[in-house]
């Protein structure tokens, strides 16, 4: 088995004229944690949704878990081992946090509604608010729905985890509470990508870190290496830009 679970070869994506990745390539070891930095526009979350297929590049090659993203039977075999949580939540709001969590594992899972719901509430307390299983999204914070929706991706049981900005649609007082259950994930040994500009998860949680821009990843480093002895002048900007 390689110890690679994740492996972008020459990727490029284009959005009409605007080339949105230009042959990027990346690995992620099974248990690590990748944090994707850069300015807005860089291709950071086209990259995190390559992934798992939200977009399909133009060229080159994605193998997730030994799964290359060729054919349709592929992308849904890859899709039931990734959770992916997004910056805006993404929750049904017509149905309670409770629900929210169970519904795609009775129907991707086939779990039984009992069972469904026994790992609903476990996940609930896992991501600090158990008492929130029959509230609706209306009726949560930010962090609160964002931590139901970290719930729902667990639920299925994934293999790797992606965080698109997760935070970034956040009160900040709400930032650390979605900070905090990541942090257990990354302790726990979750792979995961995460697209962020939370330098202190970067600093707690990261294990490397990859600066893109302009559709490429400029430098790629340790967390360490990256605020003490960054090597690209175009990273140093970006730090000095973020680091207050």
């Amino acid at each position: 088995m390689s110890t690679n679970i994740i492996e972008i070869e020459h990727v490029s994506k284009r959005f009409g004229r605007v080339v949105a990745l230009d042959d990027v390539s990346l690995t992620v070891k099974r248990g690590e944690v990748v944090v994707i930095i850069g300015p807005s526009g860089g291709g950071k979350s086209t990259l995190l949704r390559c992934i798992n297929h939200l977009e399909a590049v133009d060229s080159g090659r994605i193998v997730v878990d030994g799964i290359p993203l060729t054919d349709a039977e592929n992308i849904d075999k890859v899709r039931a081992e990734v959770g992916m949580v997004f910056q805006l939540f993404n929750l049904f709001p017509h149905v309670t946090a409770l629900e929210n969590i169970t519904l795609a594992q009775r129907v991707v899972r086939k779990r039984s509604h009992q069972e469904a719901e026994d790992i609903a509430h476990e996940l609930l307390a896992r991501v600090g608010i158990p008492e929130k299983a029959d509230a609706y999204p209306v009726q949560l914070s930010g962090g609160q729905q964002q931590r139901v929706a970290i719930a729902r991706a667990l639920a299925m049981q994934p293999k790797i985890m992606l965080f698109d900005e997760p935070t970034s649609a956040l009160d900040p007082e709400m930032i650390k509470e979605v900070l905090d259950v990541m942090l257990d994930l990354a302790e726990e040994g979750m792979t995961m990508v995460v697209v962020s500009h939370e330098m202190g998860f970067v600093k707690a949680a990261a294990h490397r870190v990859a600066l893109m821009c302009d559709g490429h990843i400029v430098e790629e480093t340790t967390p360490k290496e990256l605020f003490t002895a960054a090597k690209e002048e175009r990273t140093k900007q970006f730090l000095s830009q973020i680091l207050i």
